[in-house]
């Protein structure tokens, strides 16, 4: 790519980012969160990935690192639901933490919490399938 591809794409990509950690963290108050943000971060990191090329990134050992990212992603999932079951309700997925004033950013109780576990996890989940097939048309050439 050219070097004002590569210019942008500095300058662009940290503001897609940060869109998109403001769509998971108010996903609870406006339409979006874990899902949408999560793309909207992956979205960035895949436009480094063009713009910079597949050999500068190393990409074999950053295939290994999404896959880490999302697996833990999805434990802390599950950890979060298993501790409201046990917290005395006996329900998955349950609110236990407190739930504050309707429309401050601390509101919802846990569900901000869960909303950046499925973000972290779309977003290493699509990273690490655009990785797979860019890998594996490196592998083919």
């Amino acid at each position: 790519m050219t070097s004002i591809v590569k210019t942008v794409t500095r300058l662009v990509v940290g503001v897609i980012f940060i869109y998109g950690i403001y769509i998971i963290l108010h996903g609870h108050l406006t339409p979006g969160g874990g899902f949408a943000g999560g793309a909207i971060i992956a979205g960035a990191f895949i436009l480094l990935v063009l713009a910079y090329g597949s050999d500068m990134l190393k990409l074999k050992a950053k295939e290994a690192g999404s896959s880490v990212m999302e697996s833990l992603a999805i434990l802390a999932f599950l950890l979060m639901a298993v501790v409201a079951f046990f917290l005395g309700t006996k329900v998955f997925f349950h609110n236990y933490l407190p739930k504050g004033i309707i429309g401050d950013l601390i509101s919802a109780g846990v569900i901000p919490l869960y909303n950046i576990a499925v973000g972290i996890e779309v977003a290493a989940a699509l990273f690490t399938i655009f990785l797979a097939l860019v890998i594996f048309k490196e592998e083919s050439k």
